[in-house]
Parts: C-alpha cells; structure tokens; sequence
C-alpha cells in the first residue's frame, strides 16, 4: 500500500494539461448515464402518473401486489376495486401498477 502512494507521489506532474480535457470523460460518463438510465425513468413515471389520474370506473388493473381488478369507485387517493365475487378492496391510488388489458394483448 505504502509503495503504491510512493509511486503517485512520485509521478511526473503535467502542468501543460487542459483542465477541461481531465474532466472531459467524467462529463461523457455522467451525459451517458443521464440518458440511458435517468431520462427513460422519468419519463416512466410521468406515463405511469397521468395512467393513475386517466383511471375511470369500469378500467381493469393490476395493483403493485399482482392483484387484478375491476375499478369500482374513485376517490381523490384511494379506489375501489372489486376482484371477484363481490369482494372489493380499498387499495390506494399509487399501488395501480398498469392495465391489465394491456397485459393480456402481450400473452
């Protein structure tokens, strides 16, 4: 350990080295990661968002926890929906995870 900080004490210091050009894969890396990763998950959850506030009675969907249903009441943060034989749960709004019609056009 000891001898690996020698070495980099040691190393020849370049004084003629643009401080832009040093810093300019950091900036490619972080505009890289910026729109791989950080702008599609955003505009996920902007799609995911207005879907939860277009909800309407009748809509059939699937809660966060894999239940599926048929949306019975809306209220301002929590719906209502019934998942069979009469048997409705008051789930809140953001456990709706995505239509179930669409799941059933992907099988």
């Amino acid at each position: 350990m000891n001898n690996l900080l020698y070495v980099l004490l040691m190393a020849p210091k370049t004084e003629d080295q643009n401080p832009i050009m040093t810093f300019l894969p950091l900036i490619l890396i972080i505009v890289v990661f910026y729109f791989f990763m950080i702008r599609p998950q955003v505009k996920k959850q902007k799609d995911l968002k207005s879907y939860r506030e277009s909800l309407q009675k009748g809509d059939k969907i699937i809660t966060t926890g894999g239940i599926y249903g048929k949306v019975v009441d809306i209220k301002e943060s929590v719906i209502v929906i019934d998942v069979g034989e009469q048997i409705r749960l008051k789930i809140d709004k953001s456990a709706v995870l995505k239509d179930a019609r669409d799941l059933a056009n992907k099988r």
